[in-house]
């Protein structure tokens, strides 16, 4: 079938509700399963509506999954929305193992390599960062101060606009007199760029700068899961070495951080400086022994070249945020091709964003290797749960205003469509936060849904590239691994193309199927973790860092 041609479309045969492709206008004849019915009103491009009339509590389905429950009854052609559907979705036990699942043909990537970073432990970076990270809240002033010495002075400062110009035009009007209506009518479209300067270190892609709000004052749990997450920067294959400052006296200790390095890498030799600010004294003191040992920490990671690596060196982590009606449907699946793909070839992959999973539970549970994996799954996915609503907040709060707006009116709906980004591989591994992932194949991550915190496990976990699809735009990024921007419709990707690199809204237009889509993004994959090409987020400097405070956010 065209879908160019398409108007809307049923995405499973079990479900009883329809996807508008395009704006719908009320007394629109649809033609579905040989009979004809008029929508009773409009439906926007990316909502639903039903395909035969529902009684109150009728269930609603999508995907072929349970997604939710009728408030009150309606006739066929009526728009689903929050006022007349609540969040729904099958509860979900240990059920029998499902691991049979059609390969895609790989021939076209097999033999391929990228260019990385090879490391010591035989894991490959697809960049070559030096970290300067505080152990402490404390010591995110003395972090900045870093920055300000090193960042220009060594060629990493991140190309930009300069607005100063704007701000001059706008004083010198309001000087001379000008009104509020006059002020904003002003033109200010003539920014200027700011060019990045040659780097000192070539072979180094950036010194990256982490601040955060933890570390003391918090549990310990809190500050014993940090010290976990920086180890999974520090040890990262992205990462050559780290400066680490700590006031000395938080519960986030140096040695608790050690202790975290080895877990993951038991043979750890990158260079590594923990500076603390009360054994050394005076900020002069530490800010120059600091700054010493960081340059002389570049020398070394400057000559470390990037070598060939087969695609099995990969390890992708998928995400998405400011999902929307469409995101289910071209983005999510054309991950999950992407997915397959690489699984195929031997690579790691990432599936987290555990409120994002509701609804989904049982078939996800079912493709777990055993029985084993599919109790941690269950376990993690209810303790979660459990919290969340301890705290006033379950995973059906899980959408935004925006995910709503856009269609996606209960989490169940949101979550049967995150989903799709993994595929149908078995999952080979479930892994709590903020541990690393270990297997090769489709690997579970437990994080919230919250876009950055659950960006920043994933990299923590092991991820050299991140892929992220988004409905409604998100300049999120990463310090060290590139984040790969995907938009799921071509509003929005011609609308924001700042920051967003691919289009799938092809999809939804009828100029591309979905395994075409997953190949032209598996080759921008192998251009970026090459370093030939740099994301909208790199380019802009997208630094977005955020560790997660356990059950607070979703």
């Amino acid at each position: 079938m065209n879908r160019e041609r398409l108007s809307y479309l049923q995405i499973h045969p079990k479900d009883n509700v329809l996807v508008a492709l395009r704006d719908l206008p009320p007394g629109f004849e649809v033609e579905f399963d040989g009979r004809s019915f008029i929508l009773q009103e409009a439906v926007r491009a990316k909502h639903k509506f039903t395909i035969y009339a529902l009684e109150k509590d009728a269930d609603v389905l999508m995907y072929g999954v349970l997604v939710g429950k009728m408030n009150y009854a309606v006739a066929e052609g009526v728009r689903i929305s929050t006022d007349n559907l609540r969040h729904a979705s099958d509860s979900f036990k240990l059920g029998n193992r499902k691991l049979d699942w059609d390969k895609p043909d790989v021939s076209a990537f097999e033999g391929r390599t990228f260019s990385g970073f090879h490391r010591s432990n035989g894991t490959v970076g697809t960049a070559n960062h030096w970290l300067v990270i505080p152990l402490v809240f404390c010591e995110n002033r003395n972090v900045l101060t870093l920055k300000s010495a090193l960042e220009e002075k060594l060629g990493y400062h991140v190309e930009s606009r300069d607005y100063s110009d704007e701000v001059d035009e706008l004083i010198v009007r309001y000087q001379a007199g000008a009104s509020v209506d006059e002020l904003l009518a002003v033109d200010l479209s003539s920014a200027k760029i700011r060019k990045e300067k040659t780097r000192l270190f070539p072979n180094v892609d950036g010194v990256k700068f982490l601040n955060h709000d933890m570390g003391c004052g918090g549990t310990r749990m809190d500050s014993d899961a940090l010290c976990g997450l920086l180890a999974g920067y520090i040890t990262h294959p992205n990462v050559a070495g780290a400066t680490i400052l700590s006031l000395g006296c938080q519960h986030a200790q140096a040695s608790i951080l050690r202790d975290e390095i080895k877990k993951r890498d038991a043979k750890f030799n990158k260079p590594l400086y923990i500076f603390e600010q009360q054994l050394e004294g005076t900020e002069q003191e530490l800010m120059q022994k600091a700054i010493k040992a960081t340059f002389a920490g570049l020398t070394q990671a400057n000559k470390q070249t990037r070598q060939p690596a087969t695609l099995d060196k990969l390890c992708i982590g998928l995400e998405c945020g400011g999902s929307d009606g469409f995101s289910g449907i071209s983005a999510n699946p054309a991950l999950g091709y992407v997915s397959d793909i690489l699984v195929t070839l031997g690579g790691s992959v990432i599936l987290a964003e555990f409120p994002e999973l509701c609804g989904v539970e049982q078939e996800l549970s079912d493709r777990c290797i055993d029985e084993a994996t599919a109790e941690k799954f269950m376990h993690l996915m209810k303790t979660y749960n459990a919290k969340a609503e301890a705290d006033g907040s379950g995973f059906y709060m899980n959408p935004s205003p925006g995910n709503i707006r856009d269609g996606l009116i209960t989490d169940a709906i949101k979550s049967a469509g995150a989903a799709k980004k993994g595929g149908n591989s078995p999952i080979m591994a479930v892994t709590d936060y903020p541990e690393v992932i270990n297997a090769k194949g489709l690997n579970l991550l437990c994080t919230p849904g919250n876009d950055v915190e659950s960006t920043t496990a994933e990299v923590a976990a092991g991820a050299n590239i991140v892929l992220f699809t988004t409905g409604l735009g998100t300049p999120t990024g990463n310090p060290i691994t590139p984040v790969i921007k995907l938009s799921t419709n071509t509003k929005t990707f011609e609308k924001m193309p700042d920051i967003i690199d691919i289009n799938c809204g092809t999809i939804i237009d009828g100029e591309e199927t979905i395994q075409q889509a997953a190949h032209r993004i598996l080759e921008y994959v192998i251009t970026v973790a090459s370093g030939e090409e740099q994301p909208r987020a790199v380019q802009l400097g997208q630094d977005d860092f955020i560790p997660w405070r356990r059950g607070v956010s979703l």
